[in-house]
């Protein structure tokens, strides 16, 4: 009795030892393309990245960039309400 429980333990450590080993062995593979695609997706955003070397680059003056500062925070304010699903195309004066 004695022998076939270590004969049982021998074999479940030995089956789980495979199943760890073959589970360990195929993650390297997704591990060394972590991040790639947040990477080239980063890259892709950026138009220019040399724009702030150009001085000939068209610059917005103080009182324009204030006021769309002050109508960007006003819009968190006071945003717009939602528009009723049930009157779009209504009284719009556009035959279908």
């Amino acid at each position: 009795m004695k022998t076939t429980s270590t004969v049982l333990k021998w074999v479940a450590g030995s089956i789980g030892i495979g199943v760890l080993t073959g589970c360990v062995a195929t993650t390297p593979t997704y591990d060394s393309h972590f991040g790639d695609s947040v990477k080239v997706l980063m890259a892709q955003q950026v138009l220019n990245p040399d724009a702030s070397s150009n001085p000939n680059n068209p610059a917005m003056d103080g009182q324009a960039a204030h006021s769309a500062i002050e109508l960007y925070n006003k819009s968190f304010k006071a945003p717009t309400p939602p528009a009723n699903v049930f009157t779009i195309g209504v009284g719009s004066g556009q035959s279908q």
